[in-house]
């Protein structure tokens, strides 16, 4: 029998689909009984002030750019959104005097738009904030070879090549309100997917690539980054894959609570925690990676008790 129609967008998948019983679960979430769902490989924190939180996630650059050398390169794949942590990353490799030269990074999506990707002249550009906000900001002398930087593109080959031979210590991301890592979205209704979405081990194939975007991502992106503007936010964009976050030793989900709303933070924390992996939430199927870690900053939170504004 197939399942319920989405209460977003009909011809899309995405958790309004899911058991009712699921989402009443999840939206009684305390933060206390949030922060128990830990269990082997996958670990909840719980950080008290922006500034410890924001500082943790610009310490995991350090921690994974200090294990690199030349006969051993290591690097981090990072999101925008957030972006709070890029300038103290910089800050600290400055400070420090920390030469990540042999160190890589990867940019996790940009946006596609008119058959290729934005310039970096854009003014939603992810490169643009991820140089603007942290690499230009490196002296010269400690900063990686721009040959080490990897940001996505609409032909994706020298981007998926990059991860070969280069240990991803550590690959972090927000999570939007369509539950989703970089642009890994719930896939459109249609054709085989038409009365159940992909199978976890379908979604998990996907590897870096041109994504046709959620209008609920199209909404949030206008909303946290257009001013509200839906018309200047493009419709595609690309995306690391399922197939290049498996490769990162470890997954780690910033929740400043900026982003993704009260409950679906807790939405994915209960159904990673479960092992319950659906690609109606395409966040939940890290329930099948073996080292995620899911961060959150307890004043964003918030509460799912229903109540008129």
């Amino acid at each position: 029998m197939p399942r319920k129609l989405s209460s977003i967008a009909r011809d899309w998948w995405d958790y309004t689909t899911l058991d009712d019983e699921l989402i009443r679960a999840a939206a009684a979430l305390t933060p206390e009984q949030m922060q128990k769902l830990s269990r082997s490989g996958f670990k909840v924190l719980l950080y008290d002030t922006l500034e410890e939180f924001y500082l943790a996630e610009a310490l995991e650059y350090i921690s994974a750019w200090r294990q690199s050398t030349p006969d051993n390169p290591v690097g981090i794949c990072g999101p925008i959104g957030p972006t709070e942590q890029l300038p103290l990353v910089a800050r600290m490799v400055n400070e420090l005097q920390m030469s990540i030269k042999s160190a890589h990074f990867w940019g996790m999506d940009e946006w596609f738009h008119d058959g290729k990707e934005v310039p970096v002249t854009h003014p939603l550009s992810f490169e643009r904030a991820d140089r603007e906000l942290c690499f230009n900001r490196i002296r010269p002398e400690l900063v990686m070879a721009p040959e080490n930087l990897h940001f996505p593109k609409g032909d994706t080959t020298a981007y998926r090549e990059s991860w070969d031979g280069v240990r991803c210590a550590v690959m972090q991301g927000g999570q939007g309100d369509v539950k989703h890592w970089a642009f890994n979205d719930p896939p459109r209704r249609e054709g085989k997917y038409e009365d159940a979405p992909p199978t976890p081990r379908e979604y998990g194939k996907l590897a870096t690539r041109v994504v046709d975007l959620h209008p609920l991502t199209i909404a949030q992106n206008a909303r946290t980054s257009g001013g509200g503007n839906i018309a200047v936010v493009p419709t595609k964009a690309i995306s690391v894959g399922p197939v290049e976050t498996w490769k990162a030793e470890k997954v780690s989900i910033w929740h400043a609570g900026m982003h993704d709303n009260p409950f679906g933070q807790r939405l994915t924390t209960f159904m990673i925690a479960n092992r319950i992996a659906d690609s109606a939430v395409p966040m939940s199927l890290l329930a099948e990676h073996p080292n995620v870690q899911f961060n959150f900053y307890r004043g964003g939170i918030g509460s799912c008790e229903v109540e008129m504004h």
